[in-house]
């Protein structure tokens, strides 16, 4: 069995680029930065970020041309693909790209690695509803698998 399948959730590099292939089915193009971030050996944090070249046809081309900007978050689902082609100097090249299947977009101006507003504090104890739960065992049996 083979399995063709990516996941990537990060910011987009670029707004996406809208075209119609002379089938007259729209295709769009765009890149989505992914950033890895661990500590060394010596305890010091350590980043690498990864950029990869996205291609969504159809619908989904034109929703992601219309929602879609430079910035945003975004998760990609879909499959890798590389594909070659001969350069004007004679030479083959190649580049690797994600084919999208679907996609959900972050909310509007999120970005990955964005720090967030402190949460609100907890308020005081007496603002808080009691929950009492009544004090039963549980039976292993009674459980589902």
């Amino acid at each position: 069995m083979n399995l063709n399948k990516v996941f990537l959730i990060g910011n987009l590099t670029r707004d996406p680029e809208l075209r119609t292939l002379p089938s007259g089915k729209p295709v769009v193009n765009f890149g989505i930065a992914t950033n890895r971030v661990w500590k060394d050996l010596n305890g010091a944090k350590q980043q690498d970020t990864q950029f990869h070249n996205i291609v969504m046809f159809g619908k989904l081309a034109e929703i992601a041309k219309q929602y879609m900007t430079k910035g945003g978050l975004a998760m990609i689902e879909g499959r890798i693909q590389t594909r070659s082609w001969q350069a004007k100097d004679g030479t083959k090249r190649y580049t690797t790209e994600v084919i999208a299947d679907s996609m959900q977009m972050g909310p509007r101006g999120a970005k990955m690695d964005t720090p967030r507003a402190p949460a609100e504090q907890t308020p005081p104890q007496e603002n808080l509803e009691t929950i009492e739960y009544p004090e039963e065992s549980i039976n292993p049996d009674d459980i589902p698998f």
